[in-house]
């Protein structure tokens, strides 16, 4: 039997300049290495500087800042939310909390987003407005990471996670929500996180469904697996994210099902004779027990603070603490499916992907500089190319996933992560036409929009096998689109941290009239 003949890099006159660069760099131990490392470090570098640059401007309680903060600070110091009294967002600028009650406030989220907050100003002060804000821009900076690693297991390349990181690291939905202190940017991190933590558990667990003895006959049933503690972990994670808000619950349901579609596809491929029944009736269970029970306990222990004191809004509604908690939960579901109240920014979900009406989440006064009229504005509007490169590259990859199950052919699994947080991100809100929701709450889809970009970009680069012209252009299409959406961001990043501008600047950022 002859020797395999080993995988060897192209010669070098059939690689582009970039081919050539990469190699030396990835392919040298050394410098591979050191990349590893570096690549991460610099990306979350960059993200810190963009998120806490300048932290307290704008120096007031910003769209629903007066909610959440004044909320976090009343979870710090009575364990629930207690209600305000008149002038409250007046004095607790100046760190004045005297106005806070111990009566129980209505609140319509779950507290743990707010304990997150609450933790900024723990340490530093509550009347400071770069206090309220630490967490989440933190918080947003490891989302960043997130991304990175999520794009660095999806396609062992160093460069496609860089460019995954790099691309949500500028963005500007995701530097804005994670300057001001609203929940969503908390929820993308633990919802992105419980991705990063499935995509652990199917590197494990794959392999061990996919063993078959060459030797033997087809199995009719597959092996079940319990031991799979990166399930349990993502669990918490997505607890974690429903106890921030309810809409973790779509990607708890969604990521569960993606389990047992993964687990029934590694059976056929074992050739197991029953392989839809195998993983949804005997791994199904199996799973359903790792992760649902974890994201309960989770969730029920954000509730610590309400169970364990007596202020609480309908606390003492039943002698039970969780018959009460359950009436609770009852009136917040109510709440929830009849909001449909007005307002000036409400963007329904069918406009989301044309970014008809992103969302001003602070408008200072108008104000003078030099001879020009200004103004300053923080406007949660994304980098544009991003954001419809994102939205082009998931139909692009639904397409191509779409094809290739229709032909029977075999597609890259690494397109189902993104669709599938899409999926759960975004086709719930389609859901209820009528409520009051907005934009910025797409923040969550950015990061599943920006890995679709990065797979796509790392399509339309071309593989080793294409032919040297098709590389070359390529790879210099993808140059020119990075450059320029880097310019982009430079931009737009005066409104998107409420620069003092002049009036004219501000307007050509508003490049559709429902932008204004």
């Amino acid at each position: 039997m002859t020797a395999p003949v080993p995988l060897l890099p192209p010669p070098a006159e059939r690689l582009t300049l970039w081919g050539r660069l990469r190699d030396r760099l990835l392919l040298d131990p050394d410098w591979n290495r050191l990349l590893r490392w570096l690549s991460p470090l610099v990306i979350t570098a960059l993200a810190a500087v963009l998120r806490l640059a300048n932290l307290a401007h704008p120096n007031v309680l910003a769209f629903d800042e007066t909610y959440y903060v004044k909320d976090a600070w009343s979870l710090w110091t009575l364990g629930y939310e207690g209600a305000w009294g008149d002038g409250a967002n007046e004095a607790f600028l100046t760190g004045d909390t005297n106005a806070l009650t111990g009566v129980g406030s209505f609140v319509v989220h779950p507290p743990l987003g707010k304990w997150i907050i609450a933790l900024g100003m723990g340490l530093f002060g509550e009347g400071n407005s770069a206090a309220w804000r630490l967490m989440v821009a933190v918080i947003g900076t490891a989302t960043v990471l997130l991304v990175y690693l999520v794009a660095k297991e999806l396609t062992r390349s160093i460069v496609a996670a860089t460019v995954a990181g790099v691309l949500l690291a500028i963005d500007g939905l995701s530097i804005v929500m994670s300057r001001i202190a609203l929940l969503d940017g908390i929820l993308t991190f633990f919802i992105l996180l419980a991705v990063l933590f499935i995509l652990h558990d199917r590197r494990r667990s794959i392999p061990l469904v996919e063993y078959v003895d060459a030797e033997s006959p087809a199995p009719l049933w597959g092996r079940v697996i319990w031991r799979r503690p990166w399930v349990i972990a993502a669990g918490v994670a997505l607890g974690a994210a429903s106890a921030v808000k309810w809409s973790g619950l779509y990607a708890l349901a969604g990521l569960g099902l993606y389990l047992v579609i993964t687990d029934a596809l590694a059976r056929r491929r074992a050739g197991v004779l029953f392989w839809p029944t195998d993983a949804a009736l005997r791994q199904g269970p199996v799973s359903f027990v790792l992760l649902v029970p974890a994201a309960l306990l989770t969730y029920l222990a954000s509730w610590t603070g309400w169970l364990v004191t007596a202020g609480g809004y309908d606390r003492q509604s039943a002698g039970n603490p969780l018959a009460a908690l359950w009436e609770y939960h009852e009136s917040i579901y109510a709440f929830h499916v009849g909001l449909s109240s007005g307002h000036p920014y409400a963007s329904p979900a069918w406009q989301w992907p044309f970014l008809i009406r992103p969302t001003a989440v602070w408008v200072g006064d108008d104000q003078s500089c030099g001879t020009d009229h200004c103004i300053s504005v923080v406007s949660s509007v994304p980098n544009p190319l991003i954001w419809y490169g994102g939205v082009a590259a998931a139909i692009f990859l639904l397409y191509r996933f779409v094809r290739g199950l229709v032909q029977r052919r075999p597609m890259p699994w690494t397109y189902a992560i993104p669709l599938v947080g899409l999926a759960v991100t975004y086709v719930p809100w389609l859901l209820y036409p009528e409520r009051t929701i907005f934009q910025f709450y797409t923040v969550v889809m950015m990061p599943f929009l920006v890995l679709a970009l990065a797979l796509a970009l790392r399509e339309m680069a071309g593989r080793r096998d294409d032919p040297l012209h098709r590389r070359q252009s390529g790879e210099r299409t993808v140059m020119i689109f990075l450059a320029v959406t880097v310019v982009v961001s430079a931009f737009f990043y005066p409104v998107w941290v409420g620069m003092n501008v002049p009036y004219e600047f501000w307007l050509i950022h508003n490049w559709m009239p429902t932008w204004v």
